[in-house]
């Protein structure tokens, strides 16, 4: 599975986007064509305890799309599509002058005990994560990661959700700037309050034990609380 992913940011912190525009986005990445999920992430209304809250708001809009291959991805991304129109704007003014990234990952899924949300839940929330990197070996950050992360990760209460992405060779046309992070990760919870909850627990400090391990690496990283919002495309009336 690849996922595409398109960050919305204003070096002030100061602006929002607005509920409609995000309505108007979502109705945007709802119609690209060979997408199979699109997830859009905006910034809590309320901010919550986490132990990176010094890594500020995060971007005003961040778009995760999926797609089933990177051929079908790199259709996507041509000059005269969506994507295209919404790295310039897509004529909203809540996203006009934004600085707007893209990255095009591979996504590794992980187990969590109970994927489900329970009923009710109206409010997802994700963390998201990314590395920019470099590593000074990159294939033996990676294993280090992959190999203990993601098990401390399943420990944390009421996790529902945990992808690690990793670099991959891309094309695209997008007028917005590529970015190469070495890696991303997104942990998915029910709401702000359940995250804060997790990353209050003990396993924070298995994480950061975990941490001092990593082999060498360079350029930090960063940790947004986001809420969630799935878009699907409008089931094909052929298909059966």
């Amino acid at each position: 599975m690849i996922s595409l992913f398109m960050t919305f940011s204003d070096p002030s912190g100061e602006r929002w986007i607005r509920s409609d525009e995000v309505a108007a986005v979502a109705e945007l990445v709802g119609s690209i064509p060979g997408m199979t999920e699109g997830l859009l992430f905006t910034p809590l209304q309320q901010s919550v305890d986490h132990p990176y809250k010094a890594d500020g708001s995060g971007p005003v809009l961040a778009l995760q799309l999926r797609f089933p291959d990177l051929l079908i991805c790199e259709a996507a991304m041509d000059r005269g599509g969506v994507l295209a129109s919404l790295a310039t704007g897509a004529g909203l003014s809540g996203l006009a002058g934004l600085y707007v990234t893209h990255q095009v990952m591979v996504t590794r899924s992980f187990p969590v005990d109970v994927a489900e949300h329970p009923a009710g839940t109206t409010t997802p929330c994700s963390y998201l994560v990314h590395y920019p990197g470099p590593a000074e070996d990159m294939n033996a950050w990676n294993l280090h990661y992959l190999e203990h992360h993601p098990a401390i990760m399943r420990t944390f209460p009421d996790v529902r959700q945990i992808e690690i992405y990793t670099r991959i060779d891309w094309v695209d046309r997008l007028p917005s700037q590529r970015v190469e992070h070495m890696q991303r990760n997104k942990l998915v919870f029910d709401s702000p309050q359940s995250l804060a909850h997790a990353l209050g627990s003990d396993v924070i400090k298995r994480m950061r034990a975990d941490f001092v391990k990593f082999p060498p690496f360079a350029g930090g990283n960063k940790h947004f609380p986001m809420l969630t919002r799935a878009v699907r495309p409008p089931r094909d009336p052929r298909a059966r």
